[in-house]
């Protein structure tokens, strides 16, 4: 089916909704904010006031069943995606949900299924596949730059992080129930999803997770080996309670001929080395709302005018993946 115009309606209007994503809805051509949601009517209210969007409510039912609505984005922490993607699929309207995905992959194919049943699709906010220091990296593998492709390791490593202590029961990342895993499920997904789309399909791994430090019950470092469909291979290793000296963001590309590296969630910078040239470094403006990208591609989709990179099959890929990585707990 395809749409003339999307109207939105967003189920949990939290943080990532005020710039990240919701605000590009009204930037981009065919497309427009109608409604959204929050259990909390009064916070529902305040946002929908504040950006000037027409309905509010405070139940996700309503929203999904406003026959104005035709496509809804699904903001909430993942404890509640697929429980709302598999209403919007009965619904009959399309889906974009926020990442990590679901739980667990299990969680996913339930949403798969439930869209597929349905004939809608669905959509993962994976936006790094469409911002542009990425599709650069992308563009350095696809045009042979580095040769072969022999290995990535990716290390992020971080100080813990100001709000989080042994009582803080707020903060739903940390909190497997809710989330799935800790900051490795919510950080590591957006650096495997994109490795998965650039190399291609990761279709294994293994690891081992932990929690030393105590101040969450959710793992707080992993460490993992995962291999691709091509045969290149990966390591990783990820911690969240280090010290400032040790804080790291960089993933590495090695190729036969040079190698890529980048941050994650850095500077939008991409590094790139090749044997006997010398050492250049690309540096990339990031757009104020960083999902318009990725949410202009979903508007295309729909309308019959492209194709989004980051559907509810690859998404799922990275849900097996961190799940085999972090099931052997020590």
């Amino acid at each position: 089916m395809k749409y003339n115009s999307i109207n939105w309606g967003i189920i949990g209007v939290g943080d990532v909704c005020e710039v990240k994503s919701a605000p590009a809805m009204n930037l981009i051509e065919h497309s427009r904010l109608v409604a959204v949601m929050r259990r909390n009517g009064e916070k529902a209210r305040d946002y929908a006031q504040r950006h000037q969007v027409p309905k509010w409510y405070d139940n996700a039912d309503k929203l999904i069943n406003d026959p104005e609505v035709n496509a809804i984005y699904i903001a909430t922490p993942p404890g509640s995606h697929a429980e709302y993607a598999i209403k919007a699929a009965q619904a009959g309207k399309p889906v974009y949900v926020e990442k990590p995905m679901a739980r667990d992959h299990a969680e996913c194919m339930k949403m798969i299924e439930a869209c597929k049943k349905a004939s809608i699709p669905l959509f993962v906010a994976y936006y790094r596949r469409t911002l542009p220091h990425f599709l650069k990296v992308k563009e350095i593998i696809d045009q042979g730059m580095i040769g072969t492709i022999r290995m990535v390791n990716v290390v992020l490593t971080k100080p813990v992080a100001p709000d989080i202590v042994a009582s803080n029961e707020d903060n739903w990342r940390v909190d497997p129930d809710i989330a799935g895993g800790g900051y490795f499920y919510d950080l590591a997904s957006h650096q495997l999803d994109f490795l998965d789309y650039v190399l291609g399909p990761i279709v294994g791994a293994r690891g081992y997770a932990t929690n030393q430090a105590g101040h969450y019950i959710a793992e707080d470092i992993v460490t993992a080996v995962f291999h691709f469909e091509n045969g290149v291979l990966g390591t990783g290793s990820w911690c969240f309670t280090a010290s400032a000296p040790s804080d790291c963001d960089v993933t590495t590309i090695v190729g036969s001929n040079g190698q890529v590296s980048y941050a994650s969630f850095g500077k939008p910078e991409v590094i790139l080395e090749i044997n006997g040239k010398t050492r250049e470094v690309f540096s990339f403006a990031v757009p104020a709302h960083v999902q318009q990208p990725l949410i202009q591609t979903v508007v295309d989709d729909l309308r019959g005018h492209g194709l989004c990179p980051s559907t509810g099959e690859s998404a799922a890929r990275t849900n097996f993946i961190m799940e085999s990585i972090v099931k052997n707990t020590i």
